[in-house]
């Protein structure tokens, strides 16, 4: 079940978009030891400035944590940015650039989320309003980010909130990529960590995905709501992997409407 689409990216909708500035969140290096300084790709409301207190939210790019690009979640980032949020989309370690694991993918995605918790104040954002969003494994990074025990480095920041593109979910035996994780996918695999105070999501998925099954996002959801928690799963019938992005123009709008009214719920956005 490794399997992934040669390219899970918003294709060229992508490459006509442009960051308002990008930061640098983490300094690290290659498997081989090359430095490799890992950037937050920032998009930003007109006329924002460091004194205010905008909510934001970053994504992380799907690609089976072997590659992909943060461009990936450009269109989903002027988006939001048009409607009041600091939107950020983050660069972390994969395999075919870095010689990295799926563990090093989501000690990045930590660090993003304390970067940018560390530096609201600069960045004009309030740190009790940070989300995380990503796409497939990119989801798997975002939920894990809200589930695990952290990466060792200082106490972890919690999103408020998730936002989830056909995310991985299960990484246990049977679930997504298990022989790449197996030494470790207890302390992995989001389905398996969710614990009370999981903060709201909603995830979005396509019922012919064929690499995260339906019954996975059931269980997530479930088992939050059991907790008492906040899921709201869609469904959209027939949909394939990676069926949300800009290339996709109807189901970016349709999905991106659930996403905008998910975000104003929870005061993130004016609606």
């Amino acid at each position: 079940m490794d399997a992934h689409p040669a390219s899970d990216s918003a294709g060229a909708a992508a490459e006509v978009l442009s960051p308002t500035r990008c930061t640098v969140y983490r300094r690290t290096a290659t498997a081989a030891g090359v430095p490799a300084d890992l950037q937050l790709h920032i998009f930003e409301p007109s006329g924002h400035c460091a004194a205010d207190r905008r909510a934001a939210i970053v994504f992380f790019f799907g690609g089976g944590w072997n590659r992909g690009t943060p461009t990936q979640f450009y269109p989903h980032c002027r988006h939001l940015a048009d409607r009041g949020m600091v939107a950020m989309a983050a660069d972390y370690r994969v395999a075919e650039r870095h010689g990295t694991s799926p563990r090093e993918s989501v000690s990045d995605g930590f660090s993003a989320l304390r970067w940018i918790s560390d530096h609201a104040g600069e960045l004009g954002v309030d740190p009790a309003r940070i989300a995380a969003g990503g796409g497939s494994a990119g989801g798997q990074v975002a939920a894990a980010t809200a589930t695990l025990a952290g990466d060792g480095d200082g106490s972890p920041a919690r999103p408020a909130a998730l936002v989830l593109f056909n995310p991985v979910f299960d990484n246990g035996p049977g679930g997504y990529a298990h022989a790449r994780v197996a030494a470790y996918w207890r302390d992995f695999s989001p389905l398996h960590n969710i614990a009370p105070g999981i903060p709201p999501s909603i995830v979005l998925l396509g019922t012919a995905d064929a690499l995260v099954p339906v019954s996975a996002a059931e269980a997530w959801r479930d088992r939050v709501r059991a907790l008492g928690g906040r899921c709201e799963l869609r469904l959209y019938d027939g949909q394939p992997h990676g069926f949300y992005n800009a290339k996709n123009p109807e189901m970016f709008r349709l999905t991106t409407a659930e996403m905008d009214a998910f975000l104003a719920s929870l005061g993130f956005t004016a609606g």
